[in-house]
């Protein structure tokens, strides 16, 4: 199974980072795609190839999608929505950080979850559903990686938010 960000140009992606990381080391098959195919300028001034255009990755593939931030004008079609729908009706973990939950909630995606937009939280997970605020961007890749059950144990967890949230070196 897939796990797919969806990045566009103005992506932030300090947002998402560490979360590909958490992915990459433990061996997650990745895809990066973009509504054309074409390759977009993160906001932070990374111009990325994507892998490939939204309508080429097969949905019955996908574990994991994610949204994050930036100007979501771009992604805010009615392709992309229905996309995020189908995903949810199969209870597919859909994650949004920033402006990405704002995406997931004009696509409906948030009615009647608790979210980010629903609450003073940082981060929400509700309904196989993970929203962040930016700020959370530690949070919303750990919280996502254990949603994918990517730590070993829970020593392995432990060890992540010790260096990842709270600065420890690591042992």
């Amino acid at each position: 199974m897939k796990d797919v960000f969806l990045l566009y140009d103005t992506s932030c992606f300090f947002e998402i980072v560490i979360l590909n990381y958490f992915m990459s080391l433990t061996g997650c098959e990745i895809i990066y795609c973009s509504l054309d195919g074409q390759p977009v300028r993160a906001t932070e001034g990374y111009s990325v190839n994507v892998d490939m255009a939204l309508k080429d990755v097969d949905p019955q593939q996908i574990r994991s999608f994610i949204v994050p931030g930036g100007d979501i004008t771009f992604i805010d079609t009615d392709e992309v929505r229905t996309y995020l729908q189908e995903l949810k009706s199969r209870k597919i973990l859909i994650g949004g950080i920033c402006a990405g939950v704002d995406l997931l909630a004009h696509a409906g995606i948030l009615d009647s979850l608790e979210s980010t937009q629903s609450s003073d939280l940082d981060i929400v997970n509700d309904g196989h559903v993970i929203t962040a605020r930016a700020n959370a961007y530690v949070d919303f890749a750990i919280e996502t990686a254990k949603e994918l059950e990517l730590f070993e144990d829970e020593a392995d967890l432990q060890e992540t938010i010790d260096f990842w949230k709270y600065h420890k070196r690591a042992q």
